[in-house]
């Protein structure tokens, strides 16, 4: 399945006052209901947020929240705080509501979070991009950054430990003159008849033939 959408549903003691924190940050609502039991959305772009009221909840007791994934948490912040601001005249940094700073660390900024009139926290993190490939062979072959060559060695290695020093030793020099992204553990089934080798081989998901 592809495209899942997954909206969380948060408590609050009242909807008016979350419709009207969120207003201020830019959200719209998008469905409202107060009976038989209240109930409010609100989406910002691709954020949606869901919330249900209860009596007698309490904010400060709050455990709730949840995690939302932006690629500019600075951005973000800016705006959420020039819209502080604009209402409330300063950024809110203590009590509830309130908002986190977002800290600059090894040049990059770290998330920051939004504590809600209904004690929600909810916590605005950065998207981590795909670890870039750093073998040859991952290089060559897309989606294979997690599985580099070294794990093909290490497995024949485990299997047969004694016979295999040399030949990986020597495969390493051979490996730079042979064109194309062969695996060591192919090869090294071909040269050692071994059944677990050939096995292994069979099975192994980087299998050239």
């Amino acid at each position: 399945m592809a495209n899942e959408l997954t909206i969380p549903a948060l408590p609050c003691p009242s909807i008016d006052e979350i419709a009207s924190f969120y207003e201020m940050l830019g959200f719209e609502v998008t469905y409202r209901q107060t009976r038989p039991n209240p109930y409010l959305s609100v989406r910002r772009e691709d954020i949606n947020l869901h919330f249900f009221g209860m009596d007698g909840y309490d904010p400060a007791q709050s455990y709730s929240t949840c995690i939302v994934v932006v690629p500019d948490i600075h951005g973000l912040f800016e705006q959420f705080a020039a819209a502080m601001r604009k209402r409330h005249g300063k950024l809110l940094i203590s009590g509830i509501p309130r908002m986190t700073r977002p800290r600059l660390r090894n040049d990059r900024y770290t998330g920051f979070a939004v504590i809600d009139p209904g004690g929600n926290w909810i916590r605005i993190t950065r998207a981590q991009p795909e670890p870039e490939a750093t073998t040859r062979l991952a290089k060559a072959i897309p989606g294979q950054q997690r599985r580099p060559q070294q794990l093909v060695l290490a497995l024949v290695v485990v299997l047969q430990p004694q016979p295999v020093v040399a030949e990986v030793a020597r495969l390493r020099r051979r490996r730079r003159r042979r064109k194309g992204s062969i695996t060591t553990l192919a090869v090294l089934g071909d040269t050692m008849p071994d059944t677990r080798v050939r096995q292994a081989r069979a099975h192994h998901p980087l299998r050239t033939r």
